[in-house]
């Protein structure tokens, strides 16, 4: 049984976006005191998703449940949402295909790893990224069994799903003169996932960094604002042979990118 097609099916609902506490999870739901804790996804860190290709990362966490109640009769996985609760989330939950594989460490404990895939093609189904979705989520959880029976939980942790960034770096002329101009140019570019490809990150301030040749530091020089297309231009002056690069330190919706550096030759 898959993760996001069991929840929409106990739910009764099409897309997951919009959930309602099931009467399944009242008083007599054997998943009741199921519980999930230490959930970790993708090592911690952020979540970064380009432009069309699915990204995929592990998951993993703790399941306890009673002695009682046997282990293969329910399934589990991670969920990210936003919002109050899992159960009313403000924008469609996240979660993988298919449920966690769990091993049993004791009587009452799983040892549990899941998959979950992010898509950025924009095709009109709730598993679909798009550019809105960016940023901070919460992490919770469901349990679920063959009766229709769930347990949902919230608050489990956070995670953050990211568009790739690109930045490219061009200084000229090559060779140049000491004590000349050079200017230099590049652009940021970020994935856009409404449309599957990449467009220019306007309105960011991007440092252009310089290490002399033999060193292995860059040096902030100045901050440059991306224009409505998402270049840089700036100009400045050839002291030394060595790289210039730019440098972006990333947002919340966007990782951290540095361009490789350019070499120019000081004559």
């Amino acid at each position: 049984m898959r993760i996001r097609a069991a929840v929409a099916a106990v739910t009764g609902a099409l897309a997951l976006s919009a959930l309602a506490v099931p009467a399944a999870q009242a008083a007599g739901n054997p998943l009741a005191d199921v519980t999930v804790s230490n959930v970790v996804i993708n090592s911690g860190k952020n979540i970064v998703v380009g432009a069309s290709a699915q990204v995929t990362v592990s998951a993993s966490y703790t399941v306890t449940h009673p002695a009682s109640l046997s282990a293969s009769s329910f399934i589990s996985g991670p969920l990210l949402y936003r919002g109050t609760s899992i159960t009313s989330p403000s924008e469609a939950l996240i979660g993988g295909d298919d449920p966690g594989t769990c091993t049993a460490s004791s009587s009452t404990v799983l040892k549990c790893t899941a998959k979950i895939q992010f898509r950025p093609a924009a095709t009109g189904d709730y598993d679909d990224l798009a550019n809105s979705q960016a940023g901070s989520w919460k992490v919770g959880s469901v349990a679920l069994d063959n009766s229709g029976h769930t347990k949902w939980q919230n608050d489990l942790g956070a995670a953050k799903v990211q568009r790739l960034s690109k930045l490219t770096v061009n200084a000229a002329p090559e060779p140049v003169k000491k004590g000349k101009t050079v200017t230099v140019t590049g652009a940021l570019t970020r994935a856009n996932w409404d449309s599957n490809k990449y467009a220019g990150y306007t309105g960011q301030p991007v440092k252009l960094q310089f290490r002399k040749a033999g060193s292995s530091t860059y040096t902030t020089l100045k901050t440059v604002t991306t224009d409505s297309s998402g270049n840089l231009k700036t100009t400045t002056t050839a002291t030394a042979d060595g790289y210039f690069r730019y440098s972006f330190a990333g947002t919340t919706t966007t990782p951290a990118v540095s361009a490789a550096g350019d070499y120019v030759d000081v004559q």
